[in-house]
């Protein structure tokens, strides 16, 4: 899906993001300080390098396609401020590499990225591309927004997000590819991000492709594949994620290293702690095969504490040898679980398919308090959600 910017009033609107371009705007690196540019609240979109984007709470933004922030620009969100997709699969929001986001919302006033209508899949969902490793190569290009991301600066920073709520995103990118709420693609640990929610997606809630960026507070809610995913070798620190699902979800986390190579470096290896995760319930849709609360596949790590698993077919899923392996040396451990409606702990497969016993991929504690009030919503998570 590669939109061109249409004729008329989109370009006339777009002409002072052309002059204000330095006539020098060749590659040769970022015009320092960026351009201030101003933008059509009522057609917002457009791609953006140098420049700095500062939106008006006040205003509504009615993104009619794709808005790229580019190198060395940035794009400013004060609190309150609501951006509605009414492009459908062509509208969405992504950070290219050396561009910047900075969300500003607050507890009583969220920033809202929603679609024109309540329903799954109806725009696109918000594309980070940083400059962190992955183990795809040094680097790659995103599955949506067909952006370059990856690199070898650990600490790269896209900005910060705080307070921020993304609805019924998930649009279809091509045939194949679906917008997540967040992509986080080689996104750096300079990237702050708390205090987010996901709902009513149609794929996955958050995923991680490779990067070091560290999350706290996350809430996925109600979005139709997994609830959190990662892949592409994902290094982050995190704390307090809080999830629920219905419809035709499939997975709390869905957990990958490499899915052609097992073993690439660098391995996905996260540490999360403080996390609740509330399945469909043991009568889930003849449809739905896998409802696992974890599935741990594809050669990752990780080491997880203080976990509710709430209302799951299965609670971990563990595949193939190189994960396996993983259990057995201690690199992929989730410790202090606590299961409530879960009808099987735990179940495993090596790469030949064979069963095997996976149940030292985790410990139990039956007061284990999760995201901080074990299957119920947490405090934290209240006042600035929806659908909990």
């Amino acid at each position: 899906m590669k939109k061109q910017l249409r004729n008329g009033l989109a370009i006339a609107l777009l002409a002072t993001t052309i002059i204000s371009c330095s006539s020098d705007d060749n590659g040769n690196g970022p015009i320092d300080p960026p351009t201030g540019v101003e933008v059509n609240p009522d057609d917002f979109r457009g791609e953006f390098t140098n420049q700095k984007i500062e939106l008006d709470a006040s205003k509504i933004y009615r993104l009619k396609g794709k808005v790229i922030i580019g190198k060395g620009s940035e794009l400013i969100i004060p609190a309150g401020t609501k951006i509605i997709g009414e492009g459908g699969t062509s509208a969405y929001i992504a950070i290219a590499q050396e561009g910047k986001i900075f969300v500003n919302g607050t507890k009583e006033a969220p920033v809202v990225m929603t679609g024109v209508e309540a329903k799954r899949g109806n725009w696109g969902g918000l594309v980070i591309c940083g400059k962190a490793p992955i183990n795809k190569g040094t680097t790659a290009t995103a599955e949506v927004s067909d952006l370059t991301y990856g690199g070898t600066d650990a600490n790269d920073s896209s900005g910060s997000i705080q307070y921020l709520r993304i609805e019924y995103a998930g649009a279809a990118y091509n045939s194949e590819k679906e917008f997540n709420g967040v992509s986080f693609f080689g996104v750096g640990s300079g990237t702050k991000i708390e205090y987010v929610q996901t709902y009513e997606g149609s794929d996955d809630g958050f995923e991680w492709f490779g990067g070091t960026v560290n999350t706290k507070y996350l809430v996925s809610t109600h979005n139709d594949d997994d609830q959190f995913d990662w892949t592409e070798g994902w290094n982050g620190t995190n704390e307090f994620w809080f999830s629920k699902e219905s419809g035709v979800a499939n997975r709390g986390i869905e957990a990958d290293n490499n899915s052609k190579d097992r073993s690439a470096a660098p391995i996905a290896n996260p540490t999360i702690k403080n996390i609740t995760l509330v399945g469909l319930g043991l009568n889930t849709p003849s449809e739905l095969t896998e409802t696992q609360g974890m599935k741990l596949r594809e050669g990752t790590k990780g080491i997880i504490d203080n976990v509710v698993l709430s209302n799951w077919k299965t609670g971990f899923d563990v595949e193939h040898d190189e994960t396996l392996a993983n259990v057995a040396n201690g690199s992929l451990k989730v410790t202090n679980v606590r299961f409530d409606n879960v009808e099987t702990k735990s179940k495993g497969k090596n790469t030949a398919k064979e069963t095997v016993d996976v149940s030292g991929v985790f410990t139990e504690k039956a007061d284990a308090s999760g995201a901080g009030n074990g299957a119920q919503t947490p405090e934290w998570a209240k006042g600035w959600t929806v659908g909990l």
